[in-house]
């Protein structure tokens, strides 16, 4: 992992078209802005293991019926 140290209203680049930028800093909290591409989704982690777990889910009750329909 990348460990970078930012300041207020400072910005870091990823492959020449994703902007982070750190728009304030109160206590232990950040608050970060993306610019990125309409095509590159964006997820909190938290959301994004959610939605994984979701789609891990469906695979398995997908996967037994199409099991349940070739028998």
């Amino acid at each position: 992992m990348l460990a970078l140290s930012r300041r207020r209203d400072e910005s870091l680049v990823i492959d020449n078209n994703i902007e982070v930028t750190i728009l304030d800093i109160r206590g232990d909290q950040v608050k970060i802005g993306i610019s990125a591409p309409k095509e590159i989704p964006i997820y909190r982690k938290e959301v994004y293991l959610q939605i994984q777990e979701a789609n891990k889910q469906a695979m398995e009750v997908d996967g037994a019926e199409a099991l349940k329909k070739m028998l």
